[in-house]
């Protein structure tokens, strides 16, 4: 591997110009092995040139030169806990956007519908999108179970939270302002319903909808510590890819002691193969992975 320019500085002015060195096999193995240590994200070794260009984008923005320097900077530099924030923002911030799966929503509004009533009057439905990004899940979640409580005609007794380990997407996200393509292919009346222009082709949330979403920031390797307890619907999709199958079964089951009994888990299509978690039992949908967890009675 070409180790050139290791020692240029910034002062040489044309230096973030240049091509960064390589990351050789030794490097990558470091960064996999700090960034599953500290988040349990998995990158295989076909990642290699996502994380070289990530790290590399971040290198040139504050003028480092060599993947080692960088390493020594996140682990034990004086401000690594900055530093280190900033690039897992980079690394885990996903494209997403509103209604992503729109079979999954469907079960959780279906799930809503069929609930007994007196159970949905006498306590408010609690809603958790974990790994949430830049909101648009939780607030899906919400516009999902705003437009149940109507068509039962029921008070809107409901809460979402989004948890992310990102601190920029939690952020962005509770200003609940998007870029107008983020709507592209929405249903128009929801469209309509939920959103209002704001500033240079932007839209925002309406208020009803943003004051019934809260965000917090989580790294899911510390669920046994989250603060979230007798939930009735877990969103999880399109996080689970990013570890190691043993990983996957410790998160679900830590997700599955934070559901109410009767509480629905949904996750991403592929995300958890020939293993059935205990106390949950599958929805049958050819479509959406999901499970319910069984009443005390039913154990």
């Amino acid at each position: 591997m070409a180790h050139t320019h290791d020692n240029l500085s910034p002062a040489e002015g044309i230096w973030s110009m240049r091509r960064l060195p390589d990351m050789d096999a030794a490097q990558f193995h470091q960064w996999q092995t700090l960034l599953e240590h500290r988040t349990g994200i998995t990158l295989s070794a076909d990642r290699r040139s996502f994380l070289e260009t990530n790290i590399g984008i971040r290198m040139r923005e504050i003028g480092c030169s060599s993947f080692q320097a960088y390493y020594e900077k996140i682990v034990s530099g004086p401000d690594a806990v900055v530093e280190w924030a900033t690039l897992v923002d980079r690394l885990t911030v996903q494209e997403t956007r509103f209604f992503r799966d729109p079979d999954a929503f469907r079960l959780v509004s279906d799930y809503v519908l069929t609930r007994p009533r007196e159970q949905l009057r006498k306590r408010a439905l609690e809603a958790w999108s974990v790994g949430c990004s830049t909101g648009e899940e939780p607030y899906t979640l919400a516009m999902v179970l705003n437009e149940c409580m109507n068509q039962l005609g029921m008070q809107p007794l409901f809460g979402v939270t989004g948890s992310d380990i990102s601190k920029p997407a939690i952020d962005k996200a509770g200003k609940g302002q998007f870029s107008a393509r983020k709507l592209l292919g929405m249903d128009e009346v929801l469209k309509d319903r939920y959103f209002r222009p704001a500033e240079r082709n932007t839209v925002e949330i309406v208020k009803n909808i943003r004051d019934r979403v809260c965000f917090t920031r989580l790294n899911v390797l510390d669920l046994d510590t989250a603060p979230m307890h007798g939930m009735n619907i877990i969103f999880c999709q399109n996080l689970l890819i990013y570890f190691r199958r043993w990983r996957r079964r410790e998160i679900v089951k830590r997700l599955a002691e934070r559901l109410a009994p009767g509480g629905l888990l949904v996750l991403g299509q592929g995300e958890l193969t020939d293993w059935q978690p205990p106390g949950l039992q599958r929805v049958p949908s050819e479509h959406v992975l999901a499970w319910i967890k069984r009443q005390a009675d039913e154990e």
